[in-house]
């Protein structure tokens, strides 16, 4: 069963689940995932800072992550 992401997990975690995470944050114009802050940081309170819809970046990564375990 897949985890689900959801907007109160860290960047760092959300990442360490699948790195493929961290190219759907780049491609949605977070450019620093990998950066110290980023790795304390909430998926809701990066998305705050960065004018982003937290709802659809959630949507993006679980339906990435859903994919990827069908195709598994």
């Amino acid at each position: 069963m897949a985890v689900t992401i959801h907007k109160d997990m860290l960047i760092g975690e959300i990442i360490t689940i699948d790195p493929g995470n961290a190219a759907i944050l780049m491609a949605n114009g977070m450019h620093c995932p990998g950066c110290p802050s980023a790795q304390g940081e909430t998926l809701e309170e990066a998305a705050l800072v960065h004018g982003m819809d937290v709802e659809e970046l959630i949507k993006d990564m679980n339906d990435y992550l859903a994919k990827k375990e069908a195709q598994a």
